[in-house]
């Protein structure tokens, strides 16, 4: 990597630190003044590169910048990455007798290609194309400018403000042009939507990849970086979250009916709107009541439009991201519950484990014991009846609730599994719990102080042989492999 110090007339009053890589293999890092043009930018390069800036183009976020853009028009961050291209040898058709005036203004022309950057065109995006039409009519509402917001998992862990990218689908480098802006959030979330011009060199040529004039055709990639911190490079993404939106059509907030400069609009046909406070509120009061609704079509744990709307579960669960962390962790405990149990698993019932787990046959409904047996790999190691969710035994089940059953009684949820650690005489059962294992044949609860895992049954009449992991009659078997742990 090469260091640029800039030796000009101006003195940078306000250092910006970024990155220039060239399409000849160099990354340079580069100090400017946030008040210089374009122009300036090449002129650095170009000594770098040893050519003229005139031959010399700068690409950032899908765009070609104009010499005269200043650097603080461009949306650029610390340690952002700028993209210098060298521009091929221009061929002139003109006579010998060309007249020198009229080659440079030709050469100067040709310089002062390039355009706005792009969050400088792009305007806030409508949620689908049907709304294009209604966007367009309420232009008065926008500031011209376009608002994101992403979650930032790392370093910020937080959801942020956020700046739209783009590269190449196919090399995924950033030295592209778009064909247009994106008009809506499918062009920017769905693959081969708009199209690109690459700068890249090893940008693999598509003609050779395939006879097919469709596989010709190169393809914007759009992503999205977080605003507040530097960059991290050209992999540091973020979600976005593009039901958050600023409030420019001053709407109210369907539950307290303030007016909010920030909004979440549910992907319902009315567009339902919500204040951030509010919507934290009904998620908060949904997750306590395990209301989630679980999408059997595209597998997530999600909410509806509180106003009853059809269609209208949020499809990116990022969103949720806007409860606290404790909040966020019990709901994605939730969905995996959820999950496991709509596929036929179970949790396992050892207190504070509850791990997920999918056994590798159906239960047939026979009284096999290898059936029956299902142990808690991964997690505590608890091996129990998948039936009654009991230690595991041999013989017919005692009758025990479901402790995968939620009882309901209006606002209010109770799960029995969680009902047996809130009673408070019941501390010290559950302790024994923890630190012992039932007999397999009497279900009487049995510590281990040491000593080999062979274990005997000490209650009078029983005296049953078992194995201390894997809880069934003691064979050679347990005694080959784990006879003393």
């Amino acid at each position: 990597m090469l260091q640029l110090i800039w030796f000009g007339k101006r003195r940078i009053t306000n250092s910006l630190s970024i990155y220039v890589k060239t399409n000849t293999g160099n990354t340079l890092a580069v100090d400017l003044d946030p008040k210089w043009d374009i122009k300036n930018v090449k002129e650095i390069v170009a000594s770098q590169m040893g050519i003229s800036p005139e031959d010399i183009k700068i690409i950032f976020a899908g765009k070609e910048l104009h010499n005269s853009t200043i650097i603080e028009e461009c949306d650029l961050g610390q340690q952002s990455i700028l993209h210098a291209i060298r521009t091929p040898p221009q061929r002139l058709n003109r006579s010998k007798d060309t007249s020198t005036i009229e080659e440079s203004s030709e050469l100067s022309e040709l310089s002062d290609s390039g355009g706005k950057p792009m969050n400088e065109t792009l305007t806030d995006l409508p949620l689908d194309e049907s709304d294009l039409q209604e966007n367009s009519s309420m232009e008065e509402y926008q500031d011209n400018r376009a608002h994101f917001f992403v979650f930032c998992s790392s370093p910020c862990k937080a959801v942020t403000t956020g700046k739209l990218r783009v590269r190449c689908s196919t090399c995924n480098t950033g030295a592209v042009t778009v064909d247009r802006d994106p008009q809506c959030w499918p062009d920017v979330l769905m693959p081969r939507r708009i199209t690109v011009h690459c700068e890249n060199d090893l940008c693999p040529a598509p003609a050779t990849i395939s006879d097919d004039t469709e596989s010709q055709v190169l393809y914007a990639h759009f992503y999205f970086k977080c605003a507040k911190h530097a960059s991290l490079g050209e992999q540091d993404e973020a979600v976005p979250l593009y039901l958050i939106k600023p409030n420019l059509r001053k709407i109210p907030c369907l539950a307290c009916t303030d007016v909010r400069d920030t909004v979440l609009v549910f992907p319902c046909e009315a567009g339902h709107v919500t204040c951030i406070d509010c919507f934290k509120d009904y998620c908060s009061v949904r997750l306590g009541e395990r209301q989630f609704q679980f999408d059997e079509v595209k597998g997530y744990y999600t909410l509806p439009c509180p106003a009853g709307c059809s269609d209208s579960l949020i499809p990116e669960v990022h969103h949720f991201h806007l409860l606290t962390s404790e909040q966020y962790d019990q709901y994605q405990r939730f969905s995996t519950e959820e999950y496991v149990l709509r596929v036929g698993g179970l949790l396992c019932p050892r207190p504070d484990c509850g791990m997920g787990i999918i056994p590798a046959s159906p239960d047939d409904g026979s009284d096999n014991e290898e059936c029956r047996k299902i142990q808690c790999i991964g997690g505590c190691g608890y091996v129990f009846c998948r039936r009654c969710l009991q230690g595991f035994h041999v013989g017919d089940c005692e009758l025990q609730p479901s402790s995968n059953t939620i009882q309901k009684s209006g606002r209010y949820t109770v799960d029995p599994q969680r009902a047996k650690d809130a009673k408070w005489d019941e501390a010290s059962k559950k302790t024994i719990q923890i630190s012992t294992k039932p007999c397999p044949k009497c279900r009487t609860p049995t510590e281990r102080d040491g000593g080999c895992m062979h274990m005997v049954c000490t209650r009078s009449g029983c005296g049953y042989h078992w194995c201390w992991v894997c809880q069934t009659q003691w064979t050679r078997e347990c005694m080959g492999n784990h006879w003393f742990g």
